[in-house]
């Protein structure tokens, strides 16, 4: 057997609210890890008293109590882990894992007993409810009742708020009341607090963004007391999960975070985070209300009775004794300005970002800590409103993402490589690294020319003219330059102002007019006529193609399926015949692939023997042959017909009225533009002219 177990997906219970998480028994310890939070909890195994295995609501679960009164609920397990379990407890634990049957009948009439830190409903000997004491805040009596009130818990969909137990009059010794007796029960081991005693210290008027306000801190040796002018806050240092000690951009002030869960409540507001701000020039004495022995056996040297030092590093020393938990501080990482932050928005409201050892941190409004093993991926993108920031997304594995904004360009070579040193997944790791090594996008701070809405307008512009002087270059290419017909050109190609403008000498307004308003530049658009692809000819005499294996086979078992099923249609053969090849042996499909290689041999030897014997040439030549006779027709219809189709265009295009005399009278500018005309063909009909026998040509003409 190994020395550990470990069971992914199991859920702790805790105050109502079934949080997910990883379980692991070793030797030494059973822990416990929050996929959500990340909080650890480990019990020791000489701690062990009870093991249990019982079934409940999501398969069956254990639970586990120890010497010092926790009982820790562990759930989702399967019913073949009993074995593996029982097996291990027994190897490795002086705790043996006894079955468990939970009380299923619905009564609300039975026994209550206390075992310890634990009120047990129990029907005919068998467990109907659990309520651990440690959850209880409040306890009130009745007549014959009493009212026990939960603590309540966010996470949780629907929470219970108090129960009511009926406690019938005894008729046993009249001193002492029933009631009572349950009540007090209750109450010596509920999570009631109450600030009895003096308090290990107090530091005064500390000035906390959140929740937003100057309080006093009165240290207590099991919570935290936050006394304000309107609130008032008490903290168990069991609902403390980190501490985070962080400098301030400028060099001067410190953070003191304090993460909680659950958080502390103000109305429906809750405040998952305690941030603190102090200033590093603010000095403090400080003298504990215990004796130095006592001071010396609590804290093992941790603290002095008197101490003298900065505020915050008195605040920061003082929490970690108590709570007993490290204190985060930040990393390696330096910022483009030497500080461990660097500045962004995140919601609207700037802040401080703070990439960590294993994680980040922003603070202060709405703080958030995001650790790197909840992180899917981070992607690097371009500020919304500026060039000159950019915004750093980042993406949980829940589906949650947070965008920090307007981010300095200078600090992102900083952050990537901080990231990129961290192995977090990069969403567009390849852009930005080209981006990286071009040295233009992050690179000069002073570069306040620099604009990227007017290059990308420069740049479509620049587009914009290269493609009119293409579309220009390609008319004037295809126009020719004659000296003496500049003018009869431009008459013929406005037909509709040939008379205006022999008619222009006698008015002199007329040609004021034409003065004033530049000719127009002609633009010649080329019909370009779709191209056909021709299909290939199929030859008769050539050999046929090959089938293949399933071709082979199919032909070969078709009479055997039409047999099987009378009356199936062509299209529910072939689906048959697929359905059929599938489920074919290798051997048998290899059978068949021999076949179909066989077939191919022998088609290739055939196509070689009908190659050299000459075949598919006399098609090829005949084929050509057709080719060039088609060409020369189109010449020929197109020479014929091309003086009639240009006057056919000028008579349409015009807006006065054309008589077939005053066609006729044009018909020599109309040859001489005909002849115009075929130097402005594209390139396929320049190619084609080329070709022309100079017979056909004279032919036409």
């Amino acid at each position: 057997m190994s020395d550990t177990l470990e069971f992914n997906e199991i859920y702790q219970e805790v105050k109502g609210t079934w949080n997910d998480g990883r379980l692991r028994f070793s030797k030494q310890t059973v822990v416990f890890k929050n996929s959500k939070t990340g909080k650890v909890d480990s019990i020791s195994v000489s701690e062990l008293t009870q093991a249990q295995w019982r079934r409940v609501c999501l398969g069956h679960g254990i639970k586990l109590c120890t010497s010092t009164g926790h009982i820790y609920k562990y759930d989702g397990f399967k019913d073949t882990d009993l074995e593996k379990i029982s097996e291990y407890f027994k190897a490795n634990y002086k705790v043996e894992l006894m079955e468990k049957d939970m009380s299923v009948k619905g009564w609300n009439w039975g026994t209550a007993k206390f075992n310890g830190p634990l009120l047990s409903f129990e029907v005919n000997d068998s467990p109907a409810f659990e309520i651990p004491l440690s959850s209880v805040s409040q306890c009130a009596t009745g007549k014959n009742e009493v009212t026990v009130e939960f603590h309540q818990n966010d996470d949780t969909e629907v929470s219970l708020m108090e129960v009511r137990f009926y406690v019938p009059p005894t008729t046993g010794d009249e001193g002492s009341d029933p009631v009572e007796a349950f009540a007090q029960n209750v109450l010596s081991k509920a999570d009631v607090i109450q600030a009895t005693g003096d308090a290990v210290c107090i530091f005064r008027e500390l000035q906390c963004l959140t929740p937003r306000g100057r309080y006093d801190i009165r240290i207590y040796p099991t919570f935290l007391h936050l006394h304000g002018k309107t609130f008032d806050y008490k903290i168990p240092y069991t609902t403390v999960l980190r501490l985070f000690l962080l400098p301030h951009k400028d060099q001067r002030q410190m953070f003191f975070v304090i993460s909680l869960d659950p958080p502390i409540k103000q109305g429906q507001t809750r405040y998952h985070f305690l941030i603190l701000l102090f200033s590093k020039e603010e000095d403090i004495s400080l003298t504990l209300n215990m004796n130095e022995d006592e001071v010396e056996r609590r804290f093992e040297g941790k603290l002095n009775k008197n101490m003298s030092g900065s505020l915050y590093e008195m605040v920061s020393r003082v929490m970690k004794a108590l709570v007993n938990r490290k204190i985060t501080v930040p990393g390696n990482f330096q910022g483009h300005s030497g500080a461990q932050c660097i500045t962004c928005s995140y919601k609207a409201t700037s802040g401080l970002l703070y990439p960590l050892e294993r994680g980040f941190i922003y603070v202060h409004k709405p703080p958030v800590h995001l650790r790197f093993e909840e992180i899917a991926c981070v992607n690097f993108a371009r500020g919304t409103t500026t060039t000159r920031s950019f915004d750093f997304e980042i993406e949980t594995k829940q589906g949650n993402q947070y965008t920090f904004s307007s981010i300095e360009r200078e600090e992102y070579g900083k952050l990537f490589d901080f990231v990129n040193a961290k192995k977090l997944s990069i969403k567009n790791r390849g852009f930005k690294e080209g981006m990286k090594g071009n040295d233009n996008m992050y690179s000069d701070s002073d570069d306040d020319q620099h604009d990227a809405y007017l290059e990308r307008m420069k740049e479509e512009g620049k587009i914009r003219e290269e493609a009119n002087d293409s579309d220009d270059s390609e008319g004037e290419s295809d126009e020719s330059f004659n000296p003496g017909e500049e003018d009869d050109e431009i008459a013929e190609e406005y037909d509709s102002k040939a008379s205006a403008s022999e008619s222009s000498a006698d008015g002199g307004d007329s040609e004021e007019d034409r003065k004033k308003k530049p000719a127009k530049k002609a633009k010649f658009v080329k019909e370009r006529k779709p191209r056909k692809k021709e299909k290939k000819a199929k030859d008769s005499s050539a050999p046929k193609r090959p089938m293949s294996a399933y071709m082979l086979w199919l032909n070969a078992s078709r009479d055997r399926i039409k047999s099987e099923h009378p009356g199936i249609s062509v299209t529910e053969i072939s689906k048959k015949a697929g359905e059929m090849w599938k489920q074919i042996g290798k051997d048998k499909k290899e059978e068949w692939e021999g076949k179909a290689e066989e077939a191919k041999k022998e088609y290739e030897r055939a196509m070689r023997e009908y190659k050299e014997s000459g075949g598919g040439s006399s098609g090829s030549s005949k084929k050509e042959r057709k080719k060039k006779g088609g060409k020369n027709e189109e010449k020929k219809k197109r020479k014929s017909g091309g003086g009639r189709e240009k006057e056919k265009e000028r008579a349409t295009g015009n807006d006065s009225f054309k008589s077939r005399e005053f066609i006729s009278s044009e018909e020599s500018s109309s040859e001489s533009e005909k002849g115009k005309g075929r130097k402005r063909k594209g390139s396929d009909d320049e190619e084609e002219v080329v070709s022309t026998p100079p017979s056909s040509e004279s032919g036409s003409d």
